[in-house]
């Protein structure tokens, strides 16, 4: 089936017209575009820099019985932005890092922003394709900077609808092995590797990478041992 895809010059944020849509009783399937946005956002509304160029999207899923855990959706975007972005960057290594980013080196090049309506979920994402924000208090980088030169990011797009529709029903297969989980966990920092969580306003918790649960909560080896289960944070490669 052909993506549903519509494009606005401007708006304040996808993700808040798609929210709007989604109450609405909009299908799942629409993928609202905007070539620049005013208010756009990330995790814990932080503001999230939209200037033209760059690719600002929203798609909405409606959740049904048998759907997997909602959470592991943020899976299914991780490895459908990963598969489009890889062969635009051969030389790069891309990485998913839990929850919601995608890394270069190190630096964020791709983010993910889920928020719950009634039985759907709205699923945001921005890609830094001809731009990259420096005042974020982390590495950042583009897909221009790290090639001479920017994708269209309608192109980008037509190709990120595809892929999300072929990962999602992967998610819905109901296959017993959870082809999106291991798909994520090859493209996802090593096991093993050594990460700082920052919950909330306390200290930072350091372990090491030990998987994710069946609802796709991050899995902290703790130094003495003990796996910790993080369900929210911002987490760090150390």
């Amino acid at each position: 089936m052909t993506a549903r895809i519509l494009t606005v010059a401007v708006t304040g944020s996808t993700n808040a017209d798609m929210l709007a849509l989604a109450a609405a009783g909009e299908p799942e399937g629409l993928w609202l575009r905007a070539e620049r946005q005013e208010a756009g956002r990330g995790r814990h509304g932080r503001r999230w820099v939209s200037e033209g160029g760059n690719l600002y999207v929203s798609t909405l899923v409606r959740l049904r019985e048998t759907d997997p855990a909602p959470g592991t959706l943020s899976l299914v975007a991780a490895v459908a932005l990963d598969q489009v972005l890889s062969p635009r960057l051969p030389e790069a290594d891309l990485r998913i890092k839990w929850p919601n980013d995608l890394l270069v080196g190190g630096a964020k090049i791709a983010g993910i922003l889920m928020e719950r309506e009634g039985g759907g979920v709205v699923i945001g994402m921005g890609v830094n394709l001809a731009h990259h924000p420096g005042d974020l208090g982390r590495a950042t980088t583009s897909v221009a900077a790290l090639t001479g030169s920017a994708p269209d990011p309608a192109d980008l797009l037509a190709d990120l609808a595809d892929s999300f529709a072929y990962w999602l029903g992967r998610w819905r297969s109901g296959a017993r092995h959870d082809p999106v989980r291991a798909r994520w966990l090859e493209r996802a920092h090593p096991l093993g590797s050594a990460l700082a969580v920052r919950i909330a306003e306390g200290p930072a918790i350091e372990g090491l990478f030990d998987g994710l649960d069946t609802s796709g909560a991050l899995r902290l080896r703790l130094a003495d041992g003990a796996v910790r289960v993080i369900h929210a944070g911002d987490v760090f490669l150390v």
